[in-house]
C-alpha cells in the first residue's frame, strides 16, 4: 500500500514545514498549502487527509473546511486550533471535520489521528448506537412517587422483578433500584441499593466525632440484631429522605463516549436521558457494559 497523502494546510510556515518534516520521517507524504485559498487547488493532487488550521488569514479554517467538503465530501479533514473552543469545535462538526485538536499538538497523537482518518475514509463507517439507543425507557423502570414509603418502594421492585424473569427481558431492563417521581411524571431522584444500605446504619456512624474522643473506635459485636432492628425502622420512612436527589442528565442523541465519559467523570453508575427536556429513560453502566461486549462478540 502507498504512502498516505496528507495536505497540510497552515499560514504559519515554520510550523507548516517543521510538521510536514517530522511527518514524511513517520512514512506519510506531504502536500503543503499556505493558504484555504491554496488548499483548494492542492484538493487536485488527491490528498488521503487533510491537516487544516483554523485561524488563518483571508479564508479562515471553517470556511475552507466547508469549501473541502463540497469539493471532496469523502477526504477526512482534522482541524488545527490554537484557540480551542467548544462552539468552533462544534461548527467544525456539523460541517463535516474528522477531528479537532489543540495546537501545538502531540506528534505521535496527530500520526495516530491521520491512520484513524484514512482507516475512516478507506470503509463506510460503524454507525455507533447513541444514549437513546441502548437506554431504558422509563416506561420500563420501577416508579415510585416521592410521598411513597421504602416498604411500597421494594414491593414494586419485587413486583417488576416477578415480571421480568416470566419473560426474556431481564438481561435487557433487570434493575435494582427505583425511579422516584414527582407530581409531573418527572424523575426527582433514584433509590438505590446503596442509599438503602447507607439509610439502616446507625446515625452516630455518620456523625462526626467529638475531638476529644478522635480515636473512639465503635465495637462491632454490639451490633448483633442491629441491621434487622434499622430495616424496620427505616421501611417506614419516605422515599423522598432517602434517596439520590442528584442524577446527572445526557441528552438522547449523546454518543457512548460522551457517556461513558460522564459515568467516569461525574462519577455516576446511572443518569436521566433527555429529550428537549423531558426525562425519557435511563442509561446505566450495565448497558455500556452489554455494547462493550456486543462489539466485542461482533469482532
Amino acid at each position: 500500500m502507498g504512502k498516505i497523502r496528507i495536505l497540510m494546510v497552515d499560514d504559519e510556515e515554520r510550523f507548516r514545514t517543521t510538521t510536514a518534516k517530522i511527518l514524511s520521517r513517520k512514512g506519510f507524504e506531504t502536500i503543503l498549502a499556505s493558504s484555504g485559498e491554496e488548499a483548494l487547488e492542492k484538493l487536485a493532487e488527491k490528498p488521503d487527509v487533510v491537516i487544516l488550521d483554523v485561524k488563518m488569514g483571508g479564508m479562515d479554517g471553517h470556511e475552507t473546511l466547508e469549501r473541502i467538503k463540497a469539493s471532496l465530501p469523502d477526504v477526512p479533514v482534522i482541524m488545527l486550533t490554537g484557540h480551542g473552543d467548544s462552539p468552533g469545535a462544534n461548527k467544525a462538526f456539523k460541517t463535516g471535520a474528522f477531528d479537532y485538536l489543540a495546537k501545538p499538538c502531540d506528534i505521535d497523537l496527530l500520526a495516530g489521528k491521520i491512520q484513524d482518518a484514512f482507516a475512516y475514509a478507506d470503509k463506510k463507517p460503524y454507525q455507533e448506537k447513541s444514549a437513546r439507543d441502548i437506554m431504558i425507557p422509563l416506561d420500563d423502570y420501577t416508579q415510585i412517587s416521592a410521598d411513597s414509603t421504602v416498604s411500597d418502594a421494594i414491593a414494586a421492585l419485587e413486583k417488576a422483578m416477578r415480571e421480568l424473569l416470566a419473560t426474556d427481558r431481564l438481561m435487557d431492563t433487570g434493575h435494582r433500584s427505583v425511579l422516584v417521581t414527582d407530581g409531573r411524571g418527572n424523575v426527582a431522584g433514584i433509590l438505590s441499593p446503596l442509599d438503602l444500605v447507607n439509610a439502616i446504619r446507625p446515625d452516630y456512624l455518620s456523625a462526626p466525632k467529638p475531638s476529644m474522643a478522635d480515636s473512639l473506635q465503635y465495637s462491632t459485636m454490639f451490633w448483633q440484631g442491629l441491621f434487622t432492628s434499622r430495616v424496620k425502622e427505616v421501611m417506614r420512612k419516605k422515599v423522598s429522605d432517602l434517596m439520590t436527589e442528584s442524577v446527572p442528565v445526557i441528552d438522547a442523541d449523546a454518543n457512548l463516549m460522551e457517556a461513558a465519559n460522564e459515568m467516569v467523570t461525574k462519577p455516576a453508575r446511572r443518569m436521566v436521558v433527555q429529550k428537549g427536556g423531558k426525562d425519557i429513560g435511563i442509561i446505566r453502566e450495565q448497558e455500556l457494559f452489554y455494547e462493550i461486549a456486543r462489539i466485542i462478540s461482533a469482532s
